[in-house]
């Protein structure tokens, strides 16, 4: 429970942290002119601040979805790696152990890509482009969330699931991987 809680705790302290980021990327991102005719990342930031301030409307645009994104996959992550982790005995043998690490990182970003997507695509379709230029459709997290189910369907809210997985499932693997390693390492040494 505790790693489970830590997980949720980091996760929103990154998603406050990061959502500004979030918004002038996907800003610049969106921008359908040459890369040399855009504007920069500070000046992008800027004009979201000038039209539309701070608020939740401009540079926190979407934070209740970049909470849930990542409270929800950290909350996943850390908790199943190590609560499963202590479930499955260590092997002498030190390839074995290392693909039960593996494993059990590729399935804890797996699962965490699988539970927190709806969240991730309220998070693109609030922040990115609207559907009709000047009219604001998607506003709120779960408000998207269920214009996206009603209108598109239940599969809808797994839209880029598979190349999250591809992205988080092993690189969840490797940064569990290292950071056993890093703490091994420190606590053998100090």
């Amino acid at each position: 429970m505790a790693f489970t809680l830590a997980g949720l705790c980091s996760g929103l302290t990154e998603a406050v942290i990061i959502n500004p980021f979030e918004v002038v990327k996907v800003k610049l991102q969106a921008q359908r002119i040459a890369l040399s005719q855009q504007p920069s990342t500070i000046r992008t930031a800027q004009e979201i601040v000038r039209t539309d301030g701070f608020g939740l409307r401009g540079l926190n645009k979407g934070l209740t979805s970049t909470l849930g994104r990542h409270g929800v996959f950290n909350m996943i992550y850390f908790g199943f790696y190590h609560n499963v982790k202590n479930l499955i005995p260590e092997s002498k043998d030190k390839k074995m152990d290392f693909l039960r690490k593996f494993g059990i990182g590729l399935t804890a970003g797996t699962l965490g890509s699988c539970v927190n997507i709806p969240f991730d695509v309220a998070k693109s379709r609030i922040q990115g482009p609207q559907p009709v230029t000047g009219e604001i459709k998607y506003r709120t997290c779960f408000a998207t969330i269920a214009t996206v189910y009603k209108e598109e369907g239940y599969l809808a809210l797994y839209k880029g699931l598979l190349p999250k997985i591809m992205r988080l499932g092993p690189g969840g693997a490797i940064m569990l991987l290292v950071y056993e390693h890093a703490y091994d390492w420190l606590h053998r040494h100090w």
